[in-house]
């Protein structure tokens, strides 16, 4: 047995487990928020104890410190030298990667030069890595990587039709995210297909989506693109649309590129559509009252998922079973009613309404014996993924 710490973080969050392993027995959880301002929160799970404080965290390092510390003083455990490995993940992988990579200097000048690609997720990733690199400086550590699961997409998956010398000189092309997570997918869903079926669309819903098209276990296609911001629809994302429409917008409202580039980050999808969140429980119950912009907002978000599953499906050549997960993907019965009635006459999917309605953050068939693609829902576990990752490689050498 030994204990693995999985560690995600944001540009001012720092979420962890720790793990027993190779049980995958959860110790404890928690997460360290507002890293950087005057008001911090610090909140860990163990045992069924579930305790807050507020501590000032003026750095990843000082939130690193500030866990360390509690797992000794609160009993967890006895001394950091029983943490026998860090997985940590990381957002943007590049080309570089094709599976998670231990830790040293090459890994982490590599991740160091895509923080263009993902600014806010690859620069606060290595922040936290330094950060318990100092703190436990002989600890081994991992790099899980969201794009990693990906890199199995065929050349013309993944390229954009733009001038090929772009593409070569600054590698331009389709990266994806949630890799780890559709990878959990895919493992976990195989128990519900038959002899001789492989085909599965992944579909990680939450305030970030996206699609996967799944053939023998490996991603065939994705949904996101260069970054994030591509693929359906999400809280404040834009997802896919008219390449022309940002420069229309820079050219009418005199706005700078970054500033539009931002908008349709941050201030897009179900926020920008619907004018009142990015949070699909507060725009459903602004449906049922009857406001038509979300309304709107809620039918492009259904119709954008339906589209690329009807895309994946041509793609793969048919499909044995399609998997909800993430947030609204686990816990939003109508999300998955909407989609399913569009997929309904073209492909034959049949949602059992009674079933679907009763199932929230827990494992479950939604569709009817009737249907003719198997839909599930699978809560996702990134953190278990890099958790036996760590294991793997820092513990057993594989």
């Amino acid at each position: 047995m030994a204990k693995v710490m999985t560690i995600n973080s944001g540009s001012s969050s720092l979420k962890f487990k720790l793990y027993e392993m190779p049980e995958e027995k959860v110790i404890c959880s928690g997460n360290a928020e507002r890293i950087g301002n005057a008001d911090g929160i610090f909140t860990i799970k163990y045992g069924d104890k579930k305790d807050v404080s507020y501590p000032i965290f003026p750095d990843h390092a000082a939130a690193a410190q500030c866990l360390l510390d509690a797992l000794v003083s609160k009993g967890i455990i006895k001394s950091f030298d029983e943490i026998k490995a860090i997985g940590h993940r990381i957002v943007q992988g590049g080309k570089y990667f094709s599976k998670s990579a231990m830790f040293d200097a090459d890994t982490e000048a590599k991740i160091e030069s895509l923080i263009p690609l993902a600014p806010l997720h690859n620069a606060a990733h290595l922040t936290c890595f330094r950060a318990f690199k100092k703190v436990l400086p002989d600890c081994p550590s991992i790099a899980t990587f969201d794009t990693a699961y990906h890199q199995t997409m065929e050349e013309e998956d993944y390229t954009f039709p733009i001038p090929h010398e772009l593409t070569e000189k600054y590698d331009i092309r389709r990266y994806g995210a949630h890799g780890t997570s559709h990878k959990y997918l895919a493992q976990e869903g195989k128990k519900y297909l038959k002899e001789g079926q492989n085909k599965i669309i992944s579909c990680h819903i939450g305030s970030g989506s996206s699609i996967t098209a799944i053939k023998d276990g490996k991603c065939v296609a994705t949904s996101m693109g260069l970054t994030p911001l591509g693929g359906i629809m999400m809280g404040t994302r834009t997802g896919d649309m008219d390449p022309s429409v940002f420069n229309y917008v820079v050219s009418v409202t005199g706005k700078s590129a970054e500033e539009v580039y931002q908008m349709f980050n941050k201030k897009s999808g179900f926020l920008g559509v619907s004018g009142i969140s990015n949070d699909s429980r507060d725009v459903l119950a602004a449906v049922e009252k009857g406001d038509k912009h979300a309304i709107l907002a809620n039918k492009l978000f259904n119709r954008r998922i339906a589209d690329y599953i009807g895309q994946y499906y041509v793609r793969l050549g048919g499909c044995d079973l399609i998997i909800f997960s993430a947030g609204i993907g686990e816990n939003e019965p109508r999300t998955r009613a909407a989609v399913g009635d569009l997929l309904h006459e073209a492909f034959g999917v049949e949602i059992d309404k009674e079933l679907n309605a009763n199932v929230r953050a827990k494992e479950a068939v939604i569709s009817t014996p009737n249907s003719k693609i198997k839909v599930v829902v699978i809560p996702t576990d990134e953190e278990v993924m890099i958790a036996r990752d760590a294991y793997d490689m820092c513990i057993l050498g594989k």
